[in-house]
């Protein structure tokens, strides 16, 4: 059965346990994919995901319409900055008054796939990959991301300007190793 956005909110509201699984069955995967960006592994994805729907459950009251999608990620977005505020503290962040940008050569990352990024972004530490996702991914400004997250603007730009630094020289490194791989494996 088809259940309109407002039938499903009515029937989480009441209770209904079937229409509780179809909005989980219906967001879960694309949270989850956005829980994967915050998260240093599946595990912890997992969790960030159970305890976001846990909150989307217990605040759909809360829900005044617009876009159900749009509310349920941040949602999910906020449990993930709380997760890592639990997990991890930031630590050794340098504030700086000018970020320099990185270039990385456009031919390396045409190469690159959504899954090839993702699991580079795993590889940053806690601090700069929650604020690169946030700055990159969610289109926060530094000025927003450093009140969610009790830290200066000048960190916050200190962790993403490092999070493109790390990003670029794991993006070589790969691409470095996919380059000679076929070479070395023609012997």
């Amino acid at each position: 059965m088809q259940l309109s956005e407002t039938e499903l909110v009515q029937g989480c509201l009441n209770n209904d346990r079937s229409c509780q699984e179809m909005l989980y069955k219906k967001y879960s995967s694309s949270m989850f994919g956005i829980c994967l960006g915050y998260a240093k592994d599946r595990d912890d994805a997992k969790d960030i995901l159970q305890e976001g729907f846990i909150k989307i459950f217990g605040n759909l009251k809360n829900f005044k319409g617009g876009s159900l999608e749009g509310w349920i990620r941040r949602i999910i977005t906020h449990t993930a900055i709380d997760f890592y505020r639990k997990k991890v503290r930031m630590q050794n962040t340098v504030d700086v008054e000018e970020v320099h940008d990185l270039a990385v050569d456009v031919s390396v990352l045409e190469e690159l796939g959504a899954k090839d990024l993702l699991m580079l972004m795993r590889q940053l530490p806690e601090g700069a990959k929650l604020i690169f996702n946030l700055y990159i991914v969610e289109g926060y400004t530094h000025k927003e991301i450093a009140e969610m997250l009790g830290v200066t603007e000048g960190t916050s730009k200190s962790q993403f300007s490092r999070a493109k630094h790390l990003l670029q020289n794991l993006i070589s490194k790969l691409h470095e190793e996919r380059t000679v791989k076929p070479a070395v494996s023609g012997k």
